[in-house]
């Protein structure tokens, strides 16, 4: 583009780069499989929800058991993603399907996600989940 500079268009790229890993993280998810999984998560990553604080290793080890699996992930509106240097922030309304043990749950939510990048990847470090309103 003319009269774009290379500082102007990284944002844009990095961005971009983050909602793509968002949408290859969401997949991983669906797969079942922990080890990809965590391929997207820093050591520190915890998930921030209604029901607290959970760590990288406790949702990855309902994962591994079996007990936790989702067959979806869709994000249904057009994400928000802003990268401050080494920090982007994803935010968008996702819906999926999880099943822990035997019950199912449909879940309608905003989730933010923080990425940090390390080492030339972007790893996330933080998911907080809020469920969806009717009207949201």
């Amino acid at each position: 583009m003319a009269g774009t500079s290379p500082e102007d268009q990284e944002p844009d790229a990095a961005a971009s780069q983050v909602a793509a890993i968002v949408a290859d993280w969401a997949a991983a998810i669906v797969s079942n499989d922990a080890a990809r999984i965590a391929a997207f998560m820093a050591d520190e990553w915890v998930m921030v929800s209604e029901s607290g604080v959970t760590s990288k290793e406790r949702f990855l080890s309902f994962v591994e058991s079996g007990d936790l699996t989702h067959s979806a992930m869709d994000l249904i509106n057009r994400a928000r993603v802003k990268v401050y240097g080494d920090t982007a922030v994803f935010t968008g309304r996702v819906t999926n399907t999880a099943h822990y043990r035997d019950q199912r749950f449909d879940a309608d939510e905003w989730t933010t996600d923080v990425f940090v990048k390390r080492d030339g990847r972007w790893l996330c470090v933080l998911s907080q989940i809020t469920a969806a309103s009717a009207e949201g």
